[in-house]
């Protein structure tokens, strides 16, 4: 049982509930999304074949107890979903993040969904599996990543429309490095009210675009 992998890491996690914890990255090659603002492009091909327990065991030589699966799109690779449960079944607390076009119906119920919702201005809206939203747990989180006012009221839309809220521990808006000003979003989020965590990507902050960072 194989993956493609591009890289196991270890680092700080950037964003989400688990933001500043050491955390090993695996991060699958491949993802049938485009983003326009997409920061991990190289990503999409390449990559290394691993077995499942070659993976593990790197992942477990690092010593840390979180664990991140990411991409690309990690669920574009069927083998994934063993893959959560083998590093469940190891003592891990894990962190899927995905896109959110793919089906999160077959995840490990122990795995903390990341779904980042696309927004208009990603190109990818048309390709939101909203479907997920109803598979999602109290332990889940939806992250919005915003380029305009336009994905803003957007997100605001889909918050509103279904409670994402009351569904999910936290909904995250992060602004797109370099195209929406963090302040103007933080203003926006602060004028409306909104029930939601204002994020930057700590890596970004840390290391700029470093791969493996």
């Amino acid at each position: 049982m194989e993956l493609r992998i591009t890289e196991i890491f270890h680092s700080l996690q950037g964003e989400a509930r688990s933001v500043g914890r050491p955390t090993v990255f695996v991060r699958l090659t491949g993802c049938p999304q485009r983003c326009v603002w997409c920061d991990t492009e190289y990503a999409f091909q390449g990559g290394q074949r691993r077995d499942l327990d070659d993976i593990i065991g790197e992942v477990a030589g690092f010593g840390a107890h979180y664990v991140t699966v990411t991409g690309g799109e990690p669920l574009a690779q069927p083998n994934c979903l063993p893959l959560l449960t083998r590093l469940c079944d190891a003592g891990f607390e894990v962190n899927l993040e995905t896109g959110g076009a793919m089906d999160i119906g077959g995840v490990d119920a122990r795995v903390s969904v990341v779904m980042d919702l696309k927004a208009p201005d990603s190109g990818e809206v048309h390709n939101n599996r909203l479907a997920n939203i109803a598979l999602l747990k109290r332990s889940d989180q939806v992250k919005f990543v915003l380029a305009s006012r336009r994905d803003y009221d957007w997100a605001r839309l889909q918050l509103d429309q279904h409670a994402l809220a009351d569904r999910v521990a936290d909904v995250l808006f992060s602004p797109v490095w370099g195209q929406l000003p963090p302040d103007q979003l933080a203003q926006w989020i602060l004028e409306d009210r909104l029930p939601v965590r204002f994020q930057l990507q700590l890596h970004k902050i840390l290391w700029a675009d470093a791969q493996g960072r």
